[in-house]
């Protein structure tokens, strides 16, 4: 876990890919944890520490995560990510060439230049897995997100996304749609592992109106060390 922003009313971390963000059935140690040490052990605070949760990322995903210091920032930034006021953008680690060449033909085409995608996402608990479909399906979600082509290598490609629903796993669930599975995501059709266990999924970058003193937040967060992620920043 890595600051890269805080006040009196939030804080803003950059994730490690395998912390969870909230308590889960695992029991295992979260970064909400992490979080409330350092705030306890930085400002000396002598009773319990509020830390309210805004929102989340998939435990293999890394990048920017918002947590509230404040009750009063809490309810504010509940209602901005509600209302779609937090624009947020991710990066994704992808194969050049689709791992199925019948799926998503023409998305992928368009990549270059940006393409909207659309899909209807069902959601099966007992396998913690979203599945995708190109017309309206009983019980599925609408999803939609755009994504664009910023930087190819020889066999991968760094796309840039941004939400304009919040789907479980809806970017894996999307970018696999089209025949392009994240790096590592094993899950959603990538062929191999990441060393770390980690998938190729970061959240970048995020802009919102400060909650309280509505000052403009542009905040992004460095890639993680992997070395495929050192080869896109160079």
């Amino acid at each position: 876990m890595t600051v890269i922003y805080e006040d009196n009313h939030i804080i803003v971390v950059n994730k490690r890919s395998g912390e969870i963000v909230q308590g889960d059935k695992t029991g295992d140690r979260t970064l909400a944890d992490n979080v409330k040490e350092y705030i306890k052990a930085k400002y000396a605070k002598p009773g319990a520490v509020f830390l309210g949760t805004v929102h989340r990322l998939d435990r293999p995903v890394s990048g920017i995560v918002v947590y509230a210091r404040t009750s009063k920032a809490l309810a504010r930034l509940n209602e901005m990510f509600r209302r779609g006021d937090v624009k947020k953008t991710y990066h994704a680690i992808v194969p050049l060439q689709a791992e199925n060449p019948q799926k998503g033909r023409e998305e992928r085409a368009q990549l270059a230049e940006g393409v909207r995608l659309t899909h209807y996402l069902t959601r099966n608990e007992r396998q913690n897995r979203a599945y995708a479909f190109n017309q309206e399906t009983p019980g599925a979600k609408l999803a939609i997100l755009d994504a664009q082509t910023v930087k190819t290598t020889e066999r991968l490609q760094l796309i840039e996304v941004r939400l304009h629903t919040g789907r479980h796993h809806q970017i894996r669930c999307q970018l696999a749609a089209i025949g392009l599975p994240i790096r590592g995501d094993l899950k959603y059709g990538a062929p191999r592992p990441n060393p770390d266990g980690s998938i190729c999924l970061h959240a970048r970058h995020i802009e919102f109106v400060h909650p309280v003193s509505k000052q403009p937040i542009s905040l992004t967060a460095p890639y993680p060390e992997l070395p495929v992620w050192r080869v896109m920043e160079d």
